[in-house]
């Protein structure tokens, strides 16, 4: 019995000392400071960073001199197919958090396991908006043509196409609202690399406030208070 108590001593120190290290890991690199925000309109492009609370999605206008996003994400993908949108916001993820857990209390062991092991398929999320409103977790950034160039080239290159060169639909019945549709995305979820690491790494590309390193999405809004 005494070994037994000592080795569940030592994993559950580990997981502490591991957990201690995580956290102020994501703490310290969050917060230094990468990439910077344009003040002058003049010529610029109005996108958005936006946060349900835990994950962040990329907003950008639907139709620019560069690209109209319904010729990737069709409009007929979502359930209300109105044609009035101005804004879509772009959020990479674990497949399984998206179907299978749109409230924290749906949650399984199961599901995250899966996600935190980086064993599970993964999904951009598509939502399309008639207007964003600026709050706690949405916050406006004027970019220039390259930066949103790199922004557009970064999500292009996270989706999983078929054999013509198309996006994935994910067929189902889990879209949050009328708005939005799920596509097959590349990379893997994890620990180490989260929905909030993606969109940062994403800023980053593009010379846009974020942090080294987060997988919160804290560690990016703090960047644009």
């Amino acid at each position: 019995m005494r070994k037994i108590m000592v080795v569940l001593g030592a994993i559950l120190g580990g997981i502490l000392v591991f957990a201690a290290v995580y956290f102020a890991a994501d703490a310290v690199l969050s917060r230094i400071k990468r990439g910077h925000a344009h003040e002058e309109k003049d010529g610029l492009i109005t996108a958005y960073v936006l946060s349900n609370g835990v994950h962040t999605d990329i907003v950008l206008p639907i139709r620019t001199e560069f690209r109209d996003w319904t010729t990737v994400f069709p409009l007929a993908h979502t359930k209300g197919k109105a044609q009035d949108h101005r804004f879509i916001s772009i959020g990479w993820g674990d497949k399984g958090f998206y179907l299978n857990t749109p409230e924290w209390k749906d949650l399984t062991l199961k599901t995250a396991l899966i996600a935190g092991l980086g064993i599970g398929e993964t999904a951009l999320h598509v939502t399309y908006y008639r207007n964003m409103v600026e709050d706690e977790h949405c916050y406006k950034v004027l970019i220039d043509r390259e930066q949103y160039r790199v922004l557009e080239q970064y999500i292009l290159d996270a989706l999983d196409k078929d054999q013509d060169g198309n996006p994935i639909l994910i067929e189902t019945q889990a879209q949050y609202g009328d708005d939005d549709a799920f596509y097959e995305a590349k990379g893997a979820y994890s620990l180490f690399y989260s929905c909030n690491t993606w969109t940062n790494n994403a800023l980053k590309k593009a010379d846009m406030p974020s942090g080294i390193w987060t997988v919160f999405d804290k560690g990016i809004l703090q960047h644009y208070r």
